[in-house]
C-alpha cells in the first residue's frame, strides 16, 4: 500500500536545488548511469526507473547523501552495498528514510557497514567504549528531520540547528515554509517594501519565523545568482 513516502513530490531539477546538489549528480543517485565505459545501478533505487520526479522519501534520502557529500567524499561503490544491506535488513524501501537505523537499530547500521567494506571514516555509527554513537554526519541529518513515529514528516533545509522553516509533504506542496507560510511568499512581500513586524502581523508568525524565513530565502538566491554567474 502507497504510503507519504512514496508521494511524488518534486521534479528532479526542483529536489536538487533544494538540497543543493547539482542535478546531475542527484539524478546519478536515484538512476545510476554510465562512468568511464561502465554501468552502474542506481544508490537510492533498486533499479532506474527512467522518470526525473523524486518522492519524499527519496528526497529525504538524498538529504543524508547531501550531507555526506558536503562532509566527505563517500565512495559509491561501498555506499551503494551499504544500502542495499540495509534495505535487505530492515525490510523496507527506504532505509535511510527510517528512524530505527539511528535510534534502535544501529547494531544493524554497523553489520551493513563492515559486510559492505564501507571505510570507518564514512560509518553512520561508530562504537566508542561499547556504546553505538551516531557520527557528525548522520547526526546533523537525523537532526534535520522532523520524524513521526519512525517516518519523516519534515525536513529541515538550513544548515542553522534553530532555523523553523521546513519542508513538509502535508504542506505547501512540499516547498519550503514556515508556519504554513512560503518562505517565498515572505521574502517577495518584504523585497516588495514590506517590514519585518509588518510580514509577521499579516501571516500571524512569529518575527524570528519572518526572520528565517528570509535568511533561508537570502541563502538560497545568494547560492543561486553565483551558480548562475
Amino acid at each position: 500500500m502507497a504510503t507519504v513516502l512514496d508521494r511524488e513530490m518534486f521534479s528532479e531539477a526542483e529536489a536538487a536545488r533544494l538540497l543543493r546538489v547539482s542535478q546531475g549528480t542527484l539524478h546519478y543517485w536515484l538512476e545510476g548511469g554510465e562512468r568511464r565505459g561502465r554501468e552502474y545501478k542506481p544508490i537510492l533505487r533498486t533499479e532506474p526507473l527512467g522518470r526525473r520526479v523524486v518522492t519524499w522519501a527519496e528526497f529525504v534520502e538524498a538529504g543524508l547523501l547531501g550531507q555526506y557529500r558536503r562532509e566527505k567524499n563517500v565512495p559509491m561503490a561501498e555506499l551503494r552495498a551499504f544500502i542495499g544491506l540495509m534495505r535487505e535488513g530492515l525490510g523496507v524501501p527506504y532505509p535511510l528514510a527510517d528512524r530505527r537505523p539511528y535510534v534502535i537499530n544501529r547494531e544493524l547500521v554497523l553489520r551493513a557497514q563492515e559486510s559492505s567494506g564501507l571505510d570507518p571514516e564514512f560509518h553512520l555509527v561508530a562504537q566508542i567504549s561499547g556504546q553505538l554513537i551516531l557520527t557528525a554526519p548522520s547526526e546533523k541529518f537525523y537532526e534535520r528531520v522532523d520524524w513521526d513515529g519512525d517516518s519523516p514528516a519534515g525536513w529541515r533545509p538550513a544548515e542553522d540547528e534553530a532555523s523553523t522553516v521546513r519542508i513538509r509533504p502535508s504542506a505547501r506542496f512540499g516547498r519550503p515554509a514556515v508556519g504554513g507560510i512560503s518562505t517565498a511568499a515572505i521574502w517577495e512581500q518584504e523585497d516588495s517594501g514590506e517590514d519585518v513586524e509588518s510580514l509577521a502581523n499579516l501571516y500571524e508568525l512569529s518575527i524570528a519565523d519572518v526572520r528565517w524565513a528570509l535568511a533561508y530565502e537570502n541563502s538560497r538566491r545568494a547560492e543561486s545568482a553565483r551558480s548562475a554567474a
